[in-house]
Order: structure tokens, then C-alpha cells, then sequence
């Protein structure tokens, strides 16, 4: 159930269960209290695991539509593969982008050489309407910004703060950002008042505004606020998520986002048909079949 402190405005909403493979997966947005923050429209976390010869992350080749995937690990490594022929060995600390555009199919994998561990979060960021039909495509990044605040540290996923930019792709007013404390002192990020935000717990003990937030809970702190005051305790982690409030109807099932049932409907009838999407060529095994269609999740109210 989710709850609202009158006094600090937070919108706090716990993340739901789910399982991804063998994998269990908390999953933060979409909510049906919450469907996005800004461009936002998905959050996965999953982990901490730890592992000697099981292979926890094999998700076979599933299409995508109208959506960027974000993938950010926190420890261990995945391998991602594609329609379009590219690899992405990815680190905690790197970021894998994929824009899927009209249309691409992915899988993820941990690869054969790894650490033994599994610690991340899975993103994605809804296309506006003049970029959803866009070619698909991939991009690795080895590093980003990293901005050094004494207390924390914040590395710059997508978007600008404190006159730092990422070179990620991005198609809207995005910010999304790790906060890494070192010492448990507060710190001051400042906000776009015309960005809605949330919090995410990932490691640790935070507080906002003398509030502990709660883990595995999506904490919305909507717009209107210039800046963000946090403390957290040694080795804390969090993620910051925001952007400009969507001003589309987003219609989301499976791993599509479209803008219409139809669109849906005709994106899972190419995937069965093996049109539009391509073949994952490097994955060994057999594709994800397209579930029974049904009902989609309530579209979000277009801001």
C-alpha cells in the first residue's frame, strides 16, 4: 500500500515481487498507483546474489518496442546481445543503452567468465512519439561522470547535474543518477523544478529531510522542489530518477511500449512471425514466445 507523508510531500510506494527466469526481480514502476517519473516507465531491481557455477542471468531473446532500456549494475557483469549484431560485456559502473526504435530483439546473459555475483537494476525510459518509430539501436558506455560531493559520490547515468553531462543518448528531459555515500553526512543536489523526481533505495540506510526512506520502495517526490537534502550511512546507496512529466498516453504489455492496442497487437503478431525484429544470432537457445494477449496495464494519465 502506498503512503503520502503530508509533511514531506513523499509518495512512498513498495516494490511488488515478480521473477524473471530463475531470477527474483522487485519491481518499482510500473505501479498502478505511479505508471512513470518523467520519461521513467520501468524500474527492475534485482540481487544481491552471490553464485559459483549457476548461470542467474539468462534472459533468451525478447522483442521490444517505443522504449530505451537502462541497465546499471551495482556488482557483476552481464553480457547483452542483439538483432543487430552487437555485444555489450557490461561492469558494475558501465552502463548498457539500447533504444529499440520500431522495433529490435535482445538477450541478457551472465557471461561464462564472471565474478560470482549479481547486483543491479533495470530501467526503461518511454520514446516520445516523434523518436519511438526511430531505427533501433546500442551504445556502451565504459564511463561516466562521476561527481565528488566529500560525503558521496554521484555518478551521472543519464542527463546533467552540477554542470556535469552524460554521454548517454536521451530523447527527453531526463536525469538518473547513483548517489554512493562515503561518510554519513547530508548532502544538497539541486532539482529542476519543472523535473518530477524519485528515490530508490538501493544499499543501506537513507534519509530525506530527517526521514528514513524504506528499502525495495519507490519514494516519488514530484516536482516543484529546487533541491534534494539526503544523508546516508557508510557504503549507502541510491538512485535518482527524474525527468519532465510525460505528456503522452503510454499503452505498456510485455516488453512493449506503444501508444495503442493495435500497435500491441500487430508488434506480437510480427514477433511470432519473425518479421520486424530480427534474430539474436550469438544467444544459444531458443527465443521467449510472446505470452497469450491480455488486458494491458491501465495506460498512464498523460501529464
Amino acid at each position: 500500500m502506498n503512503e503520502t507523508d503530508p509533511q514531506s510531500g513523499i509518495e512512498s510506494l513498495p516494490a511488488r515481487q515478480t521473477e524473471l527466469g530463475s531470477v527474483k526481480i522487485l519491481r518499482a514502476l510500473p505501479r498502478r498507483q505511479r505508471r512513470m517519473v518523467g520519461p521513467w516507465c520501468f524500474l527492475d531491481r534485482y540481487g544481491p546474489l552471490n553464485f559459483t557455477s549457476e548461470k542467474p542471468m539468462d534472459v533468451a531473446p525478447h522483442p521490444h518496442i517505443g522504449l530505451q532500456t537502462v541497465s546499471w549494475l551495482l556488482q557483476g557483469e552481464i553480457v547483452h546481445n542483439d538483432s543487430l549484431g552487437c555485444e555489450g560485456l557490461m561492469h558494475a559502473g558501465q552502463l548498457n543503452l539500447m533504444t529499440s526504435g520500431w522495433g529490435i530483439a535482445h538477450s541478457e546473459e551472465t557471461p561464462r567468465q564472471n565474478s560470482g555475483t549479481l547486483n543491479g537494476v533495470q530501467l526503461w525510459v518511454a520514446l516520445p512519439g516523434e523518436y519511438r518509430n526511430m531505427p533501433p539501436s546500442f551504445d556502451h558506455y565504459a564511463s561516466l561522470p562521476k561527481i565528488d560531493l566529500t560525503a558521496a559520490e554521484v555518478t551521472l547515468i543519464i542527463g546533467d547535474l552540477l554542470g556535469q553531462a552524460s554521454p548517454a543518448k536521451m530523447f527527453s528531459g531526463i536525469i538518473g543518477a547513483e548517489i554512493a555515500f562515503h561518510e554519513p553526512k547530508p548532502i544538497q543536489l539541486p532539482l529542476r523544478r519543472d523535473y518530477e523526481h524519485a528515490l530508490f533505495v538501493l544499499e543501506g540506510d537513507v534519509s530525506m529531510e530527517d526521514r528514513r526512506l524504506d528499502g525495495d520502495t519507490l519514494h516519488y517526490i514530484g516536482a516543484q522542489r529546487d533541491e534534494l537534502r539526503i544523508s546516508g550511512s557508510r557504503a549507502s546507496r541510491l538512485l535518482l530518477i527524474g525527468g519532465e512529466p510525460f505528456r503522452e498516453r503510454v499503452v505498456m504489455w510485455w516488453n512493449f511500449v506503444a501508444r495503442t492496442d493495435e500497435e500491441i497487437a500487430q508488434a506480437r503478431q510480427d514477433w511470432i512471425e519473425h518479421q520486424r525484429f530480427g534474430e539474436v544470432k550469438a544467444y544459444k537457445g531458443p527465443r521467449l514466445l510472446a505470452p497469450d494477449l491480455r488486458k494491458y496495464a491501465p495506460a498512464n494519465p498523460a501529464s
